[in-house]
């Protein structure tokens, strides 16, 4: 698995700007509010799910995005949806539950996670994120983040949640 400092190697391959922070444990997106007021731009919340046929599903989403995860199955065309567990975390996105980031799809090398970006997060600029740890929290811009997922392969099925539809699909 990837850490963070191949995470850092990656995104200054692909020449991908990004500032660091490092900080106290965050477990939730109600913590480390005094953190986030230091840092500009969207600061994320990430939900790793599975759906009733196995199918793995990583929603990366502004922290103040209301998600139904009830409603949200026929929208991105999934079975119904639940948490999936930590070790199913550790072994394709190479993280801890609080650590949760769309950075952990460089560790979904057999791609067998579904990324979908909130609309609103998919305009934010910059975006933070957890490097891979939650002692952390990387800023990249909204340019760099999408060459982040295009270097890997990763099209994100962009939702806007408040009308619970898919944008330019």
């Amino acid at each position: 698995m990837k850490t963070r400092a191949d995470l850092i190697a990656f995104l200054d391959a692909h020449g991908i700007a990004h500032a660091t922070l490092d900080h106290p444990a965050v477990f939730r997106v109600g913590e480390g509010d005094e953190i986030k007021a230091a840092l500009p731009g969207g600061h994320t919340k990430n939900l790793f799910l599975k759906d009733a046929r196995g199918q793995l599903w990583l929603i990366s989403a502004l922290g103040e995005t209301a998600i139904d995860l009830k409603a949200l199955h026929p929208v991105i065309g999934s079975a119904r949806l639940s948490f999936g567990n930590a070790d199913l975390m550790a072994e394709t996105l190479g993280v801890t539950p609080g650590s949760v980031t769309a950075f952990g799809l460089i560790n979904d090398t057999g791609r067998r996670v579904r990324f979908v970006l909130d609309a609103a997060l998919a305009v934010a600029d910059p975006v933070n994120f957890h490097p891979l740890t939650n002692t952390a929290t990387m800023a990249v811009s909204q340019a760099g983040f999408r060459r982040f997922l295009a270097a890997l392969g990763v099209e994100p099925l962009i939702v806007d949640f408040a009308a619970m539809r898919v944008v330019g699909a």
